[in-house]
């Protein structure tokens, strides 16, 4: 049966401008880090982007070394383009990034123009697509001059392969730097990808929230659920089919404290009297920041995106709640 979308899905979806650009991203965004490489099902894959889809997530996150192995889910991605969604290409937004290791010798990762022009013609192979509308430098490469990678980022944009281009993980210095270099080239930096969660507040303590805002740049923040412990997932134990189970890379059993857990469920009883999911609240929690454009979540199943983008329901807090959740936060 080929796929229809939700008439609706554009009802309830909140979106935001990036920056001081044209363009507009969906509040929660969906990332295919992980459950969408080639060890994984392909047809689970395929109801989560199409769920998503139809809940007017229009934004979809990958990078040429997300898998495992490496590339294959933007060649699950790929599929699924067109399987279901090439009619709608045009509603879509498309990011991809380079800098991680891709293959073997000198120029198969980090930031130089040839590494990164090279790794998004292959994205776009992999993927079937004429151009992506987002493509990032996935991490600052302290051994090649910014003006290369930044003028790569420029060329890249000039030759049709992307429509904007961002930063991922520069700290506040890094981005102004980048932001200056694009600026002058022509080719503004839409945007900036860091890690961002109750537990992970490096953006704030760097100040790069501040930068992003001076530098009319748009925020999407990853493991705004600190790779799962900030939901009701560990409050019991560490579930048999968890990804700490799993694979245990990103998020192992060292990483689940009891005092992180006593932390989560306290702020568990928050979001329960706020009718949230801790999810939901953790969420909603960066999204609270101006300089946040969306939230870039992932999920193993259609249910995990459905619970999220009930968010939309109660985004704000009060001043009390935001000195209670402080207070769980700082607590020894």
């Amino acid at each position: 049966m080929t796929y229809q979308p939700s008439n609706v899905r554009y009802d309830t979806m909140q979106y935001k401008r990036c920056g001081h650009s044209g363009l507009k991203l969906p509040l929660i965004s969906l990332g295919l880090w992980h459950n969408f490489g080639g060890v994984d099902t392909p047809e689970n894959g395929r109801a989560m982007v199409r769920r998503a889809f139809d809940l007017g997530i229009t934004h979809f996150d990958l990078a040429n070394n997300y898998g495992p192995p490496p590339g294959s889910a933007e060649e699950t991605f790929g599929q699924i383009l067109r399987q279901d969604l090439a009619p709608y290409r045009d509603e879509l937004i498309i990011s991809t990034k380079a800098g991680y290791l891709m293959w073997p010798g000198p120029y198969g990762e980090w930031g130089s123009r040839k590494y990164l022009v090279a790794s998004l013609d292959q994205s776009l192979k992999r993927m079937g697509l004429e151009y992506v509308d987002i493509f990032y430098s996935h991490r600052f490469d302290p051994n090649t001059p910014l003006a290369e990678t930044m003028g790569a980022l420029d060329y890249i944009v000039r030759s049709g392969r992307a429509l904007y281009v961002g930063i991922s993980s520069y700290n506040s210095e890094q981005t102004r730097q980048a932001a200056h270099i694009l600026r002058e080239l022509g080719t503004p930096c839409l945007i900036h990808q860091p890690a961002y969660s109750m537990f992970d507040r490096w953006v704030e303590e760097d100040g790069l929230l501040d930068t992003l805002i001076a530098e009319g740049m748009g925020c999407i923040v990853f493991s705004s659920l600190a790779q799962g412990l900030l939901t009701h997932k560990y409050l019991h134990g560490i579930p048999e089919d968890s990804r700490v189970k799993r694979s245990g890379i990103f998020l192992n059993e060292s990483h689940i404290t009891t005092e992180k857990v006593d932390k989560v469920r306290r702020l568990h009883e928050v979001a329960q009297s706020r009718g949230q999911t801790m999810a939901q609240m953790a969420v909603a929690w960066v999204l609270r920041q101006t300089a946040v454009t969306s939230a870039l979540l992932g999920a193993s199943r259609p249910g995990q995106i459905e619970d999220i983008v009930g968010v939309l329901h109660n985004l704000s807090f009060t001043a009390d709640e935001l000195q209670h959740i402080e207070t769980i936060l700082q607590a020894a």
